[in-house]
């Protein structure tokens, strides 16, 4: 997949290090000016070093956010980065943002998100899939990453695989633990790291568990793409899971060189999922 030629693009930037990654990515890649609009709190203050023109809001100011792309010119925007979960209860919306919610049936992320992106183009400004420009960091399938896994482990990354799929399709989560054909933890507000720590606690002493993490069915990837980096690979560590699975093709391996060197230290399979089916085994590095 090319990326749009696109010579300005805004950036609505959450916490963590995908919305510095992408800027990076986006410059090599080809687009001429970003702009970025981040959130006070959330926002890794480094990325004002990517950007051509930064504008700090708090979290629900829909109205200033939509203002700070459309005053510099921009068409097309991008949505990166978490906001953390308190955060979103904390929020004092704006009246744009709370006319918004009135009209929502149902508040889950696709449907606060979905809201935004139509506020965005109700003022000219389009919401487009950062993925174009992250596809080099999505592995396909094969990738692996670590010891080969055992008959028993990769019968759990496929049990784990299917339930992980009828899990996110009810939008309760994209993560799954299990061991020997038993869920231990599913993913719900509390979000992948916390999923990871539940569930290695309830894998025994031994540890062993193996965890899942897809998209979900019909992923809309303008507002959430599955991303896995250093910390996700050192939580699996403290946790003592032994494998960690991950959907091939819509997954971001962020610092791909730190989570190979963690996963070896620790001794943690990195491995990626077709659809549907299986885990794909190769050879191990």
């Amino acid at each position: 997949m090319n990326p749009p030629a696109v010579e300005t693009l805004g950036l609505i930037a959450g916490n963590r290090s995908l919305p510095l990654i992408f800027a990076r990515q986006a410059r090599r890649m080809g687009v001429g000016r970003l702009v970025a609009v981040a959130f006070e709190g959330e926002t890794d203050p480094g990325l004002a070093q990517c950007v051509d023109a930064i504008v700090w809001l708090k979290v629900g100011q829909l109205g200033k956010m939509i203002a700070a792309f459309t005053e510099r010119g921009v068409r097309q925007c991008v949505m990166l980065g978490q906001i953390a979960p308190r955060n979103l209860f904390d929020v004092r919306p704006d009246l744009r943002a709370l006319a918004a919610l009135w009209r929502l049936k149902e508040k889950n992320a696709h449907t606060l998100f979905g809201a935004i992106a139509r506020e965005l183009e109700r003022d000219g400004v389009e919401l487009i899939p950062a993925t174009p420009w992250l596809e080099p960091l999505m592995p396909a399938a094969g990738f692996h990453r670590g010891a080969r896994l055992t008959a028993a482990q990769e019968s759990d990354v496929a049990f784990g695989l299917r339930l992980a799929k009828a899990v996110s399709h009810l939008d309760i989560g994209q993560t799954v633990v299990v061991k020997n054909g038993t869920v231990l933890a599913v993913e719900g507000f509390e979000g992948t790291d916390a999923c990871l720590t539940r569930g290695g606690e309830l894998a025994g002493r031994e540890g062993g568990a193996v965890a899942v993490k897809v998209a979900k069915e019909h992923h809309d990837m303008r507002f959430d793409i599955p991303c896995l980096g250093p910390q996700t690979v050192a939580t699996c560590a403290a946790a003592r899971i032994a494998v960690l699975a991950f959907e091939a093709g819509k997954t971001l391996l962020l610092e791909q060189e730190a989570m190979e060197a963690l996963a070896r230290r620790h001794r943690v399979s990195l491995v990626s999922c077709p659809l549907p089916g299986g885990c794909t085994e190769t050879a191990a590095s």
